[in-house]
Order: C-alpha cells, then structure tokens, then sequence
C-alpha cells in the first residue's frame, strides 16, 4: 500500500508505530549518512542516529509540511550527533588560530579521491577539527554559527577549518603517493 508524505507525517504524529516505522525506514540511510561524518564509527553513529529519531518523532508536529523534510531531519540529525559530542567530551579538542595558511584546491582533491575514501579520512580527524569541518564544509554553518554552537571563538573555528583542511591534505597526498620500494633482499 502505497501512503502519501501527508499521510506518514500525520501517522508520525498521532504515534502510529507503522507510519513510524515507514518514515524511519526511509530516511535511515540519509541520517546515517549525515551521522557518519560526525562519529568515530557505526555504533555511534547508530546510537547518535537513534536519538535523532526519537526528537524528529517528538517534534514532527512543530514540522512545517509545505517545507522539505530532508533538511529539517538533517538539522535535527547534525543537533543530535553535537549533543552527543558535547556529553562525550565535554570540552571540544581545539587549536588556537595561526598564521601558517596553506592553499586548498578543493577541486583538485575531489578529482583525485573518491567519495568514500575522503569520507573515511575524515572520520580520522580529531574530534574537534571533523565537526567543524562538517558543519562549515558539508552542511553550510558560518563559522559565528558554529563559534556559537560549540562554544568557542570564531577564530578557534576558523583555525579548526583550516587545521582539519591541510590533515585531509596530508592524508590525500599520503594515499596518492606511490608506495615507497622494498629494499632488494641481500
């Protein structure tokens, strides 16, 4: 039986567990895509996206339905893994601003690197610089956004932005770099 987005929205909101589930089965693998970027690995990102659906189940009537869902979700999605980070580690890894910019060719590394390879080299970033990344890079927060949001200065945001740039410049450079020979045995 097929259900319009009317009908899954307000199924959501009168707690029917089946239009729960509908709406819960489709958009599981965009929030685990969003979780992902946030968590060291797929339990967390499970456990983060979890608490996600549990908000967007308790606050779908506040959703505006002549608006797109996918970016209220992804905002509730990116709100919950923050949470999470905070309660984790109450204080966020931060580095204080330098004057040691380094270039970046957005364009030159993304046509050097697949998707999932560049996905799993920032999950390798620490903490403090992947959740700045993905906030300002993936999901458009201005740096007085997140400064806000995370409870440090616009600066320490910025040197974070730049800090996890030249790292997954580093890591790209370092897995494009042909393997260095093996000395001839004697």
């Amino acid at each position: 039986m097929h259900h319009s987005w009317q009908d899954i929205v307000s199924g959501c909101i009168r707690k029917d567990r089946a239009m729960q589930k509908l709406l819960y089965d489709t958009y599981f693998p965009y929030g685990m895509s969003v979780t992902m970027r946030y968590c060291d690995d797929r339990q967390q990102a499970l456990a983060v996206l979890h608490d996600a659906f549990l908000k967007v189940f308790r606050k779908i009537g506040h959703y505006d339905t002549t608006l797109a869902f996918e970016p209220w979700f992804r905002t509730i999605v990116v709100r919950a893994a923050l949470d999470y980070l905070r309660k984790r580690s109450r204080t966020t890894p931060t580095v204080q601003l330098n004057d040691d910019l380094v270039a970046y060719d957005r364009e030159e590394i993304l046509s050097r690197i697949g998707y999932d390879e560049l996905l799993d080299m920032v999950r390798r970033l620490t903490t403090g610089y992947r959740v700045v990344f993905n906030l300002h890079v993936i999901d458009g927060f201005k740096h007085e956004e997140i400064a806000a949001q995370l409870g440090i200065s616009i600066g320490t945001s910025k040197s974070n932005l730049h800090k996890a740039r030249a790292a997954l410049r580093r890591m790209v450079e370092e897995s494009l770099s042909p393997p260095t020979p093996k000395p001839a045995a004697p």
